[in-house]
């Protein structure tokens, strides 16, 4: 396996606790990586040899300014590109916006706002505008993630996640808290029909998110590693994904050939919102089973 980009999940506390959110970000959630923890990730994605680009998400990276902007700094030291995630609470103002993203000019190649109805009020919110604004001032680079409420979105089995969406919206992946609360006001599907990952190439991932207890999630709670107890390229070159207990069954036949593989198949007629939802579905099942692979408790609200 060959990666181009790591993804850190600087933490999992959030100024939000979005419907939508499959990491169960929350101001009451744990986990937060120190700058020792970001040197020594920095200094094993070089060893790796094939990193390219360090993104800083969460959560809401800024609410670790200090740490972040250290970390940033030294990726690019590091001769990383370097991107940030972020929900822009901080930019209250033009001006605000302004103090807090100046010192990363030069540094960012990429700063990514989410902003929709399940952040705001409403789905260009004044705060992802003013970030916007001052990352053009600043020649910043700035992109936009903003996700479509269940109702918005015409699917079909064949595309159930892209289907027919509002200009500028994605669709929700039904996996983490929007299991809980969205699932059901989405349309639902026959289970036997989810037999591919929609989303993730598990074999050659190219990107992977490290979270700040070290583990190496091919998709948001799918463990490979745990880079405090093990080097990034050993991991990358040890990794069998056919030998994996989840990725195996997923790349065989998707979430339907995991919830068969261990006698998980759910009862005749059941629907499920996407692939993502029985996958899920399936995974908090063998927790237990696979506690290393199907990882931390925040990536399943526990």
């Amino acid at each position: 396996m060959q990666l181009s980009g790591l993804h850190i999940l600087l933490t999992y506390q959030c100024t939000f606790e979005c419907d939508h959110c499959f990491v169960w970000g929350s101001p009451r959630q744990s986990g937060v990586m120190t700058l020792e923890n970001i040197r020594a990730i920095l200094h094993q994605a070089g060893e790796a040899g094939t990193v390219r680009s360090i993104y800083f998400e969460g959560g809401e990276p800024f609410l670790y300014y200090p740490v972040l902007l250290q970390g940033v700094k030294e990726a690019v030291q590091h001769g990383f590109q370097a991107g940030i995630v972020s929900n822009a609470y901080w930019a209250t103002t033009l001006e605000d916006a302004l103090a807090w993203l100046n010192p990363f000019a030069g540094l960012l190649q990429d700063l990514t706002v989410s902003s929709d109805l399940y952040h705001y009020d409403e789905v260009k919110s004044q705060q992802s505008r003013n970030a916007s604004a001052a990352a053009r001032q600043l020649g910043i680079p700035v992109g936009s993630i903003a996700v479509a409420q269940p109702e918005e979105v015409n699917v079909s089995l064949a595309d159930p996640v892209v289907g027919q969406l509002p200009q500028g919206l994605g669709g929700v992946m039904y996996r983490g808290r929007a299991v809980e609360k969205l699932a059901s006001r989405a349309t639902q599907f026959p289970w036997e029909g989810f037999t591919t990952c929609p989303h993730e190439d598990l074999r050659e991932p190219g990107r992977v998110h490290l979270d700040p207890l070290g583990n190496l999630h091919v998709c948001q709670g799918i463990v490979i590693g745990n880079l405090f107890q093990q080097l990034l390229r050993d991991i990358c070159t040890s990794y069998v994904p056919e030998a994996h207990p989840v990725v195996g069954p997923l790349l065989a036949g998707g979430p339907a050939e995991l919830a068969r593989r261990y006698d998980l198949t759910p009862g005749e007629g059941a629907t499920y919102a996407d692939a993502c939802h029985l996958c899920y579905a399936t995974r908090l099942a063998l927790r237990q089973r696979f506690p290393a692979e199907l990882a931390p408790d925040q990536m399943y609200g526990a």
